[in-house]
């Protein structure tokens, strides 16, 4: 099974570019960010025509979350309220939409558009941290089911410094500071770790390039598009890559596809339970 996870920065936007990347891939679910649109107004019926099952949680210009699947989804649920039934602040934070979860294969798969944060002396690096904190109580529920569990997304945060092109410029501030990084790795607890890791140690691989600094032309990018597996899916990952010539079209996002390959399936599943 192939789970990709991809920021599309706007779907209408890039619709030919998302339609293009599936025909030619082999994912079995790909989960957007930053749809940048209403449920009314996303543009279902050219992923309804290919055959592929969708869920959408949308919201007008900004934010928006989806998963579009070649195999029904089980279970869709929408928003941190969905797990968080009496949290209050769960359900002020579902006003912006980030959050949407599903089970595939017997698989719960988390799909986040984390807060970006502005700056650090910025309400929203406040409403950042305040929407991490909530994301650990999120996953500790349902952490509590014991589901194989992949929490994929834009995190917007650089969580090492091989994960910076200045490392030493750029640690410390927004997207690398250490209460954003500690936020995060509080959230994803001992058990949710970086598949991307399992195979490559290096730097220099990004999959963001900021459109306002030339970022793509000179190498410059962050790699904050990240796919988190808990132990029982790591022992089945096979590889995890980055699509980087996505970002080289023709009016592209300034986000990368990021694509793990699990040996898993549905009879594994039983098996594994039986």
């Amino acid at each position: 099974m192939q789970i990709a996870s991809w920021n599309v920065n706007s779907v209408r936007t890039r619709l030919d570019h998302v339609l293009n990347w599936l025909e030619h891939s082999e994912a079995d679910l790909l989960a957007l960010q930053e749809t940048k649109v209403d449920d009314p107004q996303f543009p279902l019926e050219p992923f309804l025509q290919r055959g592929y099952q969708i869920h959408i949680h949308g919201q007008k210009a900004y934010n928006g979350v989806a998963l579009i699947s070649r195999t029904p989804l089980e279970d869709v649920r929408m928003g941190f309220s969905a797990e968080l039934l009496d949290d209050a602040e769960a359900k002020e934070l579902g006003a912006q939409k980030r959050v949407i979860s599903a089970l595939i294969d017997g698989v719960r798969v988390v799909n986040l558009y984390v807060p970006n944060g502005s700056s650090l002396s910025s309400d929203k690096y406040s409403y950042k941290l305040s929407w991490l904190s909530c994301l650990e109580r999120y996953l500790r529920a349902i952490q509590t089911r014991d589901e194989p569990l992949c929490v994929m997304g834009d995190f917007n945060i650089g969580l090492e410094a091989r994960d910076l092109p200045d490392p030493d410029r750029l640690t410390g501030g927004i997207m690398a500071s250490d209460r954003e990084r500690n936020a995060l790795k509080a959230a994803l607890g001992p058990d949710l770790q970086d598949a991307f890791r399992l195979f490559e140690p290096n730097s220099g691989h990004w999959s963001w390039w900021d459109y306002r600094s030339g970022a793509w032309d000179r190498g410059r990018g962050w790699r904050i598009d990240h796919i988190y597996l808990d132990e029982t899916l790591r022992a089945v990952a096979r590889s995890c890559s980055i699509d980087k010539q996505e970002r080289g079209r023709i009016q592209p996002s300034d986000h990368a596809p990021v694509v793990v390959d699990l040996a898993w399936d549905f009879e594994d599943d039983e098996e594994m339970e039986d």
